[in-house]
């Protein structure tokens, strides 16, 4: 039997306490730990134990074994990849979540939770300025919202006969091929490799200067792939690439799609939350021609991890893909009752919309977009402090969001590998201080540094610090 909810209430009290010290003191915390790998194994018991501990035991253990363990994505100074936030009211919204205990595979077996995730979804898609038309569901991250969208772009064509006969051993099916920018996100390959299209059908077209996706070069990677008999399939268009946030031309990728009948999904991971700041919506002029798009509220609309959101504006291909109902699973409602089950590969689902919704709600449309502003222009603060220094200090990539590639280059330096040693070394510098965590990429040969903004406790202040470390690192 449970624990008697007497003793809920009583540690409920105790770890809500806990949270709320947590959050108000999470700067108090290095950002990244400093341990090594299997020291926090070591710590814990090899088995389960066999009589039932205490809870008062196993919530002393937060401070003792999971805190110097963690990685503090809630801190100010959490400037890798892209940082994010889970705010109060998401926060709020997983405890109820956890307590009811929903899952919402099916209409009936939660009819809140299907219709929460269709209002809540719809509320995101006004919050963004799109379009009439489009459906939204919630996945876990953007690598699945991403190869369920090109899986419906495997499925467009159903002559193909991929979802009866599949793949393999067939000399009647061409090879179906996917383009994307070279500085796409990784998922895309992922989804290629996982849905049987192969590592060698996924085609990185040239970019141009600002790193976007050159539209004349997608049109002849196209051609040439017709001309040598191959299927083109789907593109993926980039808002926001992973290394320098960079958004490709969606408009002209999208009159190169509708030409050749190709599917286009567009990556909004990280840069599609901008669509909230109607100022910056002109970044993604054409997206409404888009056939999917995938934004991560996870990343930059506050929401605790995992909640990424698909829209589509074609419901019935992705039905096509996915949906396979046994005879345990029929239900009375029939058409009249939307079950998400049909749309993807899970059929248990969590309860995701709750917590969006209570953000969405907590925040306001108004009150979204002013704290998207107030990050986008810290990075141009901090990526005008970089072109000010001088002394070897530059701005690697443009800035359209809150995250600035930026490196230090020794002066008379000409070599790649030693100015990648000497940035390496200043990030590790930096992170080693346990007030700021910065990560890397390349941009083409060159090694740079990146500050991604999008904590809601990350102030002027601590970007402050953070160049104060870079500095004093570099010399």
């Amino acid at each position: 039997m449970d624990l008697s909810p007497d003793e809920y209430a009583r540690h409920a009290h105790r770890l809500s306490d806990w949270i709320a010290t947590y959050l108000r003191d999470v700067d108090q915390y290095d950002v990244l730990p400093s341990v090594k790998p299997g020291a926090i194994r070591a710590q814990l018991p090899k088995s389960p134990p066999a009589a039932a501990e205490s809870l008062d035991d196993i919530l002393a253990d937060l401070d003792r074994v999971i805190l110097p363990g963690a990685t503090h994505w809630n801190h100010p100074g959490f400037l890798a990849y892209f940082a994010n936030t889970a705010s109060v009211p998401g926060i709020l919204g997983e405890m109820v979540t956890a307590a009811l205990n929903l899952n919402a595979m099916l209409w009936r077996t939660s009819p809140v939770a299907t219709e929460l995730e269709q209002v809540t979804t719809d509320w995101l898609r006004q919050l963004f300025g799109m379009g009439d038309g489009w459906f939204g569901m919630i996945t876990d991250t953007a690598s699945i919202s991403t190869m369920y969208a090109l899986a419906a772009a495997r499925e467009r064509d159903p002559a193909l006969g991929i979802r009866q006969r599949g793949m393999a051993g067939r000399g009647d099916l061409p090879r179906l091929r996917i383009y994307c920018s070279e500085h796409a996100h990784s998922s895309v390959d992922k989804a290629a490799m996982t849905l049987g299209l192969g590592l060698e059908n996924v085609v990185h077209v040239a970019s141009d200067g600002d790193f976007r996706l050159n539209p004349d070069m997608l049109a002849r990677a196209i051609q040439a792939d017709r001309a040598l008999g191959y299927r083109p399939m789907a593109v993926v268009a980039t808002a926001g690439t992973t290394s320098m946030t960079s958004v490709d031309p969606i408009n002209d990728i999208a009159t190169i799609c509708q030409r050749e009948s190709l599917w286009l999904h567009v990556d909004g991971a990280y840069g599609g939350s901008a669509m909230a700041v109607p100022e910056m919506r002109a970044l993604f002029a054409g997206l409404d021609r888009a056939d999917s798009l995938v934004v991560n509220p996870h990343k930059w609309l506050f929401t605790p991890m995992d909640c990424s959101v698909l829209f589509t504006r074609q419901p019935k291909v992705l039905r096509r893909a996915f949906s396979l109902v046994p005879e345990y699973l029929v239900t009375p409602e029939g058409d009249d009752a939307l079950n998400y089950m049909d749309y993807g590969l899970q059929l248990g689902r969590r309860f995701r919309a709750l917590k969006l919704w209570m953000v969405i709600r907590a925040f306001g449309a108004d009150g979204i977009a002013e704290r998207i502003r107030h990050h986008c222009a810290l990075a141009r603060t901090f990526a005008d402090w970089v072109r000010a220094a001088g002394n070897g200090w530059s701005v690697a990539a443009p800035v359209p969001f809150s995250t600035v590639c930026f490196r230090h280059v020794p002066e008379g330096e000409t070599d790649e590998a030693e100015i990648a040693s000497h940035n390496a070394a200043i990030m590790a510098r930096v992170n080693a201080s346990g007030d700021v965590f910065i990560s890397h990429t390349k941009l083409g040969d060159q090694y740079v540094l990146r500050v991604a903004i999008g904590n809601l406790r990350t102030t002027a202040q601590t970007l402050e610090r953070a160049w104060t470390l870079l500095r004093a690192a570099a010399s």
